[in-house]
């Protein structure tokens, strides 16, 4: 039976990097991973927290250096994706974390897009990209980030926040957002995942996004929760990812069952599906089996998913997934 058809929204690219793919790359550009094989790195993939994630993450990243090794790691990614039931996917690249190696900007858009470009015709996937700026370094260098991503702005539709969150409030990127906004980018940020509720808050009024990404918090926040249900804004949530990373204990404790029973708008994701143990498939039959979510709770989250994407230059394309949806039959009849 294929698998029920949902977008992903919330999905870093770079975190879909594979221990086999990673020593692959590692042998093609002469880069020496401190790990015997493949099984001791996926053993490394413990995590107590997102900073202990975070420097395994970036330090994996050494291995991506050429355009083919961007179109590579977008391929794997999009085969796996489609696999699950991916059919539209907004994806976010760090080019902080490639510049600073010396990759420059150009050779990771231009390999991305190259798998972007033919992912419909070769997984049924449509896509968008999203350039994140890394909150945890300057605003100065985000704006650097901004200005060499100029030339590329036709591949790339947003801008996102993410990397570390506590001790880096929106607000100190209000002057990027800005200039984001006027060059047309639409905008999402990462917020209420470790950092308060007040980060969301923060996130919509000061950086004006559109989506929330995580928003895990807001629900310490009722007048945020009535605010968000209000004006439909949506939460990319990740729940393989909060278990990983210790924003929840274990899976049973999400808050997603009373997120939408609050009537928020909120979307399942992958995140970082490499590292945390699961592509957006196995998030979807996670929540299901252990939160006990009905069939049409789940047929809920992969409308939400459609209906919160960036489609808005192509409605027609929206309707037509999301019709697929809504004939989708769990009984496979």
């Amino acid at each position: 039976m294929p698998p029920l058809p949902k977008a992903e929204l919330h999905l870093h690219i770079e975190g879909t990097l594979e221990p086999e793919l990673a020593f692959a790359l590692a042998a093609r550009n002469g880069v020496e991973l401190p790990y015997r094989d493949t099984e001791e790195l996926r053993a490394a993939y413990r995590f107590g927290d997102l900073q202990s994630f975070l420097d395994l993450y970036y330090g994996l990243m050494a291995v991506l250096r050429t355009a083919e090794d961007f179109t590579e790691l977008a391929d794997a990614y999009l085969a796996r994706a489609a696999a699950q039931g991916v059919r539209h996917a907004e994806i976010f690249f760090d080019p902080q974390a490639h510049i600073a190696r010396g990759v420059p900007m150009g050779t990771v858009v231009e390999g991305l897009s190259e798998a972007l470009d033919r992912g419909e015709e070769r997984h049924g996937v449509s896509t968008r990209l999203i350039m994140c700026f890394l909150r945890d370094e300057s605003a100065e260098s985000a704006l650097a980030t901004l200005e060499a991503a100029k030339p590329y702005l036709h591949r790339i539709t947003g801008v996102g926040l993410d990397s570390a969150e506590v001790g880096h409030p929106p607000a100190k990127f209000r002057e990027v957002y800005a200039a984001a906004d006027a060059l047309g980018l639409r905008k999402v940020a990462h917020a209420g995942e470790e950092g308060p509720a007040a980060y969301v808050r923060e996130a919509l009024d000061v950086l004006g996004v559109e989506r929330i990404d995580h928003g895990l918090r807001s629900m310490e926040d009722p007048e945020l929760v009535a605010r968000l249900v209000r004006d439909r804004v949506p939460l990319t949530l990740c729940p393989l990812s909060n278990v990983r990373l210790r924003a929840v204990d274990t899976l049973a404790d999400h808050p997603l069952p009373a997120m939408m029973a609050a009537g928020l708008l909120v979307t399942v994701n992958s995140d970082d599906p490499a590292y945390f143990g699961g592509y957006v498939g196995d998030n979807f039959d996670a929540v299901g089996a252990v939160l006990g979510l009905s069939r049409e709770q789940l047929r809920e989250l992969a409308r939400n998913s459609f209906e919160a994407s960036f489609l808005e230059d192509d409605e027609a394309r929206r309707e037509r997934y999301l019709a697929e949806v809504e004939a989708y039959d769990f009984d496979g009849a």
